[in-house]
């Protein structure tokens, strides 16, 4: 793409255009700016687009595992699809850089290949859903709102909502937190830790060391997840049992390989191993927002911990990355508490007819914080880090700092659901299953 790009029209159009956005501009947050590579605006027009699609799939997956899955087991299958989704986050993280540096040249279009090509698999799982949603409404009987169709008015019930608007906001806190934080975290830890490239003709320098490690991912993801839906003890111990000795082997990798992508990659495996259980306990015993609550204190600790204590081990090359490696799993079950305890709460604060609007208004307001952030941390590395010119030298304390404030004022609303839950009778504390 880069050379059929660079001198074409569409490379003179993007160098020409884009490099004032009124109001943005003045605000310091605008997304393009004079100067800006043609090719980095492209990517970015390209990336806005994607994301559009990425929205339209959450939408549709929540509403769809409401439908499927509302009265029964629907914390359980959300957090089970939102585990393997952490699944598909580490594959990218993982995959991207490998097939980049494949062949000993550097291209980012065999990346992004490799995602076209899980795009593709996406598609045809996409029709096939398609086919089996069709079945289950004519094995229930139920048309999708075709008696009673939607109306923009019926958004006002959503809006009037004082239950959704802490939950969309909780949503909003919850994922700034993180997923900004996913974009700077590998530089963060190239900054606070004591990183020694292995011998070139060492195993942990082969790119072959990454299909391995990929193959241990699978595994711990495999059997963490069995291990949910195991009936008898001693089959759902010993595979959790297992999935955790398989889960330090990755770790022990990772510190083989030297590299802060491949210790940042274990991020989501907690995340797979336990969401499933959390899911399955606000099924049968509820505590929604008891859990919401629990997932904040743990985010200002891991936030805090990478500000403040990380730091400290520096020259540490085993007590840093222990360090990272505990903090970032902590931080990935963290995260987990969000798809097993806020999403399923949803359906309980609005009506059924409405809950797609309600899931796509809940992103929306998501999409402002995701949008926000990446450019506050930006700005906040810029000022607290005046004359850096080396990536690997940045203090990122302030930024870090900024992210656990998020966690404290989620850990506020989260006690304010609390009480609003208790006053009107949302059910979030209830069990889902009826």
């Amino acid at each position: 793409m880069d050379e059929s790009f660079i001198g074409s029209e569409l490379a003179t159009w993007f160098t020409n255009h884009l490099n004032y956005i009124p109001v943005f501009e003045e605000l310091g947050v605008s997304p393009f700016y004079e100067g800006m590579p043609a090719s980095a605006k492209f990517a970015a027009c390209g990336f806005m687009i994607f994301g559009c699609g990425v929205e339209m799939a959450g939408i549709t997956v929540s509403r769809g595992i409401v439908k499927w899955f509302k009265g029964r087991e629907m914390a359980l299958a959300m957090g089970s699809e939102m585990a393997l989704a952490r699944l598909g986050v580490a594959t990218c993280m993982i995959f991207s850089p490998f097939f980049a540096r494949l062949g000993g040249q550097v291209s980012v279009s065999r990346s992004v290949a490799f995602g076209v090509v899980l795009m593709c698999i996406a598609l045809i799982m996409s029709i096939v859903y398609f086919f089996m949603d069709r079945k289950l409404d004519a094995q229930t009987g139920e048309a999708e709102e075709k008696d009673d169709p939607f109306k923009i008015s019926d958004l006002g019930q959503i809006l009037t909502s004082s239950g959704f608007w802490l939950v969309a906001l909780l949503c909003v806190l919850y994922y700034s937190a993180i997923f900004p934080f996913q974009k700077y975290a590998v530089n963060m830890l190239q900054c606070n830790l004591t990183l020694v490239a292995p011998d070139a003709n060492s195993f942990w320098a082969k790119p072959d060391v990454t299909i391995v490690q990929y193959l241990i991912m699978l595994f711990v993801a495999a059997t963490g997840f069995a291990s949910n839906f195991q009936k008898k003890a001693g089959a759902k111990y010993g595979l959790l049992c297992v999935s955790i000795l398989a889960l330090v082997t990755y770790c022990y990798m990772g510190y083989m390989r030297q590299s802060a992508e491949s210790i940042f990659a274990v991020f989501p495996l907690l995340a797979v191993l336990i969401t499933p259980i959390l899911g399955s306990y606000v099924d049968h015993k509820g505590k929604a927002a008891t859990m919401l609550i629990l997932g904040s204190l743990l985010l200002i600790f891991c936030h805090l911990t990478f500000a403040f204590v990380l730091p400290l081990f520096k020259g540490s090359a085993i007590g840093g990355i222990a360090i990272a490696y505990i903090t970032i799993l902590v931080l990935g079950s963290s995260f987990s508490l969000v798809p097993a305890s806020l999403w399923p709460s949803v359906p309980k604060l609005v009506d059924a007819k409405v809950i797609g609007s309600a899931y796509a208004l809940i992103f929306w307001i998501q999409n402002i914080g995701l949008w926000l952030f990446p450019l506050l941390i930006g700005k906040v590395l810029d000022k607290t880090n005046p004359g850096v010119t080396d990536p690997t030298q940045f203090n990122y304390t302030a930024p870090l700092v900024m992210l656990a404030g998020l966690g404290v004022a989620a850990l506020l609303l989260g006690f304010v659901l609390k009480v609003v839950d208790k006053k009107k009778g949302l059910g979030l504390e209830e069990p889902n299953i009826k």
